[in-house]
């Protein structure tokens, strides 16, 4: 396990950080990756072992290519690319959202997950041992779109059919592609989920929450698998929450 490698988007916060930080108590080598070096700091602060911190949007082709690039000259190899880096806009109806957002959302939530994926495609084809895994994450909004979130909604539907894509592409070469749907993982972005979120009524509901470290467990547990199996998707999700039945 300490000769494997792993890449994880959007390292600074959230999820992200919580992921990176169990892939490194797991013993792999790790690439924390995202647009502000300082949240990266904070979270190679809490690890072990020595991780390589590259400052990149995802959204920016040659920022995505240094980030690879990097990792190879460090590793020589990536195993797993955790594909994290993600945004919500405003909050609107549909015919109130403005372009920008629109924009910001696809840049962001699809494009660079594609960049991304392109370039670990590329470096697992070529390396020896062959091969690899692209763990996305999707959201339970790839399912079930939550009311006034057009932008982001569209993003995770596509998500899952860039991993149904990347799957099927990389059967040849040994390159498992899979994806995480969560639902209410306690961070930063959804701490206010436990005291009200609009309701497919129009509501504002309360909502439970979940501890996120069993987020890093289950991608853990996916990117653990050897490459002849792969969870193709997992739905993680607080217990209580009202997803099942949502609207």
């Amino acid at each position: 396990m300490a000769e494997r490698a792993a890449i994880v988007t959007g390292a600074g916060s959230g999820i992200g950080r919580v992921v990176a930080e169990a892939f490194d108590a797991a013993g792999y080598r790790v690439v924390l990756s995202g647009r502000r070096r300082a949240t990266l700091e904070q979270t190679a602060g809490a690890m072990t072992g020595g991780p390589l911190i590259v400052e990149a949007d995802v959204s920016e082709p040659d920022q995505v290519e240094r980030l690879f690039a990097r990792t190879q000259d460090a590793f020589g190899r990536l195993d797993v690319l955790f594909n994290n880096a993600g945004i919500f806009t405003r909050a609107a109806p549909i015919d109130e959202i403005n372009l920008a957002d629109w924009r910001a959302s696809l840049d962001t939530n699809l494009t660079g997950a594609f960049l991304c994926t392109r370039a670990a495609f590329r470096m697992m084809k070529a390396q020896e041992p062959r091969g690899g895994r692209i763990i996305n994450n999707g959201s339970i909004s790839a399912q079930v779109p939550r009311p006034h979130s057009a932008p982001y909604a569209a993003t995770k539907h596509a998500i899952t059919g860039l991993t149904k894509a990347t799957a099927l592409d990389g059967r040849p070469y040994d390159i498992a592609c899979g994806q995480i749907d969560i639902g209410n993982a306690e961070t930063e972005m959804t701490r206010g989920f436990a005291e009200s979120v609009r309701q497919a009524d129009g509501s504002l509901k309360a909502e439970a929450v979940m501890d996120v470290r069993h987020v890093a467990e289950a991608v853990l547990y996916m990117a653990g698998l050897p490459l002849s199996a792969n969870v193709q998707f997992m739905t993680l999700a607080a217990t209580q929450m009202p997803w099942i039945g949502r609207g």
